[in-house]
């Protein structure tokens, strides 16, 4: 739990650069923002008072981030995890898909760039958007980007290639190792429609992953998160030494971070 520093100079020093937290410090949750002089609301600060300065079991922190609740809407649950690579180093980056075993709880938009025959199976898969070179020309004039993915063939991938600088900032751009590269456009549009969700490390080694929504049974959110984690797990880099997971993070998008016993990652690592 973070405490309300009024001082930004008055925050821990390793708040203050990418460096993890040290081993014990229980100054602020996993991937939660720098401190920042400003007066929270009534609501966040009882939220944050209901969650206790320790790590909690998954099973645990999803009913507790349920009870804190307090938005009109309903919040997107993710999990953060800090890792322990070097993201500068290219043998260092983790990065992967997983399909939520029950979805995200809403539909993501998706666009297919290809041609011929292939435009009929994407449009059948359930595509929202399928076309060939007129739809990287809008995306490239226009710098349109209205889809959550998008997915192209080979073939178009010279042209989708020039897109890079629309996309890349966006996390959109196609990619075989995330399976939005593919000549089966019709599974992949099935998988992203399914709760495929991509992770990867930032420039500070975390990973942040959406794992569904917070009206979802505890069990679904728990057996999503789990997924998530398992899978990150797996695409440990070889290069990677020392502790992989240094921490987990659980929460909302207005809730506060409920921090995540070590145990969740050392489960998922037998899975």
């Amino acid at each position: 739990m973070c405490g309300i520093i009024k001082d930004a100079s008055q925050a821990p020093a390793w708040t203050q650069s990418t460096t993890p937290r040290p081993a014990g410090s229980n100054d602020c949750a996993v991937g939660d923002e720098e401190y920042m002089a400003k007066k929270v609301s009534k609501n966040i600060a009882k939220a944050r008072a209901a969650v206790e300065n320790r790590p909690y079991s998954l099973q645990d922190a999803v009913p507790l981030l349920q009870k804190v609740k307090f938005a009109k809407f309903d919040e997107t649950v993710d999990l953060t995890l800090r890792l322990g690579v070097d993201p500068k180093h290219a043998d260092q980056m983790v990065r992967g898909t997983v399909v939520l075993p029950h979805g995200l709880g809403k539909s993501k938009k998706v666009a297919v760039i290809t041609t011929g025959d292939r435009q009929r199976d994407a449009e059948a898969a359930g595509a929202d958007i399928v076309g060939g070179d007129e739809l990287v020309e809008k995306i490239q004039k226009e710098s349109w980007t209205d889809f959550d993915a998008l997915i192209a063939t080979p073939d178009m991938m010279k042209s989708v290639g020039r897109l890079g600088k629309v996309l890349g900032p966006r996390g959109l751009m196609p990619n075989p190792k995330t399976g939005t590269v593919t000549n089966d456009v019709a599974a992949a549009v099935k998988e992203i429609k399914a709760g495929k969700v991509e992770f990867r490390t930032d420039k500070t080694a975390l990973v942040h992953v959406p794992v569904g929504k917070l009206s979802f049974p505890p069990e679904k959110l728990v057996d999503n998160a789990l997924t998530v984690i398992t899978s990150i797990m797996r695409a440990k880099p070889s290069a990677a030494k020392g502790k992989y997971v240094k921490g987990i993070t659980l929460s909302s998008t207005m809730g506060p971070g409920i921090s995540l016993d070590q145990s969740v990652a050392d489960q998922a690592a037998k899975a």
